[in-house]
């Protein structure tokens, strides 16, 4: 019996949502723990650095783990991942000893003179995160997905735990050490840093079973395609970032009111990740999507096959949109009351997160055809558009803006790549269905604002009605795919 590939597609998601969307809740659990210790303008310093992690981290790893799974495809798997190894493990010691040179004026340079520490612990956190890049990429392409997520899950297990015995259980002994070591300028906020640092140094140990079977070899012959095929991805990577992270760096320098732009970026920081539920999602379906696209791409169906997934993938992430902002009632107490004046945006980011991943689905074109080329093309447009709206929105809308600019960013991006998609690589998607799954849960979600009963469990039980109404219908809609997905099986 053949087995269904949108079956092993959806176990294989499950089981790395284990390891992927399981750390990020637990880190997410963090949010509410945060915005109650911490004040709007430390978080906002928290939300500031994690960017430049982000960003950084795309720098580091420059499209080596997608390059990787490309090469392993066609040569030895063991070749290309000591190659994939080698490389990132120069780049990273390069940056290592760069940032003990400079970090003072960077410091200087993003207006942390008081605190040039974090500049070091942030630095050290992405090599780190670097370095395990590509073992973690070796468990996908093995398929240990399992153990994938027991390390994830372990990291950030120890992160949680060692945030709260620095910040609640020795708060005092914490802060004290912070400055007689650093200085008065110090917080608990340094405590954050030095607990995700030791995390990712366990991952760095647990990975030891993958990194044990390395040997540094630098192979012109196979590093040199490789980094052909990763540079127009690591320019996608890049600009994904900006996309993604460029807002919470600009928004002190933008923001009209200069001295509570920290407190509105703590703000802005927090109701975003109410928001990024569903980059988690997407997150957790791209671990399993990307190998899955690569197996699949010769087969003589996978253009249907990819249509019907990305199809799926379109209903679950509007579910997370309706299950978000139907409920927020509930939602709202995962951040703490002071922050809770920056929920309008949260609508705005799920729908621009969610345009991000069908961005993602629609991106096979040219991963498949080699064209990486034409991705970075399409990010750069993208990241333009990213910085000329926050740079036209902020200071007129102030936070508000800077969601509004990842909704028209996504939305374009996913426009020109399924206009120049269809053109190389033809797969049939539909549309219609799209715009019709999209109308539904937004006319859904302007009744539930629109009518809001006064009393909270007559307008949870509406919603909840709401919501059930949209299932049904996606079920209607597509009972003949689902049954049409059984008889593969």
């Amino acid at each position: 019996m053949a087995t269904n590939p949108l079956k092993s597609l959806a176990g294989q998601t499950v089981v790395y949502g284990m390891g992927t969307i399981i750390p990020r809740l637990l880190n997410y659990m963090l949010v509410p723990f945060y915005t109650r210790v911490l004040s709007e303008e430390h978080y906002g310093q928290m939300t500031e650095l994690y960017a430049y992690v982000a960003f950084f981290l795309v720098l580091l790893t420059y499209g080596m783990e997608t390059a990787f799974f490309r090469f392993a495809q066609k040569t030895d798997t063991n070749k290309v991942f000591n190659a994939a190894l080698s490389a990132i493990l120069t780049t990273s010691a390069v940056f290592v000893v760069l940032l003990f040179f400079i970090y003072e004026p960077v410091a200087d340079l993003i207006q942390y003179t008081g605190n040039p520490e974090y500049i070091v612990f942030v630095g050290l956190i992405v090599t780190l995160d670097a370095v395990t890049a590509i073992p973690f990429a070796l468990l996908r392409k093995q398929n240990k997905a399992r153990r994938f997520a027991t390390i994830r899950i372990l990291n950030v297990s120890l992160n949680i735990g060692l945030n709260v015995i620095f910040i609640v259980l020795i708060p005092e002994w914490a802060m004290k050490f912070a400055t007689d070591v650093f200085g008065h300028n110090s917080s608990l906020l340094l405590w954050v840093f030095v607990a995700n640092l030791i995390a990712s140094l366990l991952s760095l140990v647990l990975l030891w079973p993958q990194l044990k079977r390395f040997s540094f070899c630098w192979d012109t012959s196979l590093i040199k395609p490789m980094l052909s095929y990763a540079l127009p991805v690591l320019v996608v990577g890049l600009a994904g970032m900006v996309n993604e992270v460029i807002d919470k760096i600009l928004l002190k320098y933008l923001l009209p009111d200069r001295e509570t732009a920290m407190a509105q970026l703590g703000i802005y920081g927090a109701n975003y990740k109410l928001g990024v539920l569903m980059t988690l999602f997407i997150q957790m379906f791209r671990f399993a999507a990307e190998p899955f696209f690569f197996a699949e791409a010769e087969k003589k169906d996978s253009p249907e096959l990819f249509a019907r997934v990305t199809n799926y993938f379109i209903i679950s992430g509007l579910l997370i949109f309706l299950g978000v902002t139907l409920f927020m009632d509930v939602f709202q107490h995962f951040i703490g009351p002071e922050f809770r004046s920056g929920l309008n945006i949260v609508p705005v980011v799920l729908i621009a997160n969610l345009f991000y991943g069908v961005f993602f689905n629609l991106s096979v074109w040219y991963k498949l055809t080699d064209r990486t080329k034409n991705g970075a093309v399409i990010a750069l447009i993208g990241a333009s558009v990213t910085l000329f709206a926050n740079i036209l929105l902020i200071p007129v809308m102030g936070y508000t803006g800077a969601a509004w600019a990842h909704l028209a960013c996504y939305s374009i991006m996913m426009l020109i790549s399924y206009l120049w998609g269809r053109k190389i690589y033809p797969v049939p998607y539909q549309v219609k269905r799209f715009v019709l799954y999209l109308s539904l849960a937004l006319l859904l979600y302007f009744i539930s604002e629109f009518l809001r009963p006064e009393k909270l469990l007559i307008r949870l039980s509406f919603n909840g009605l709401l919501f059930v109404v949209f299932v049904l219908l996606a079920v209607v809609f597509e009972y003949k795919g689902f049954r049409d997905s059984a008889r593969i099986s």
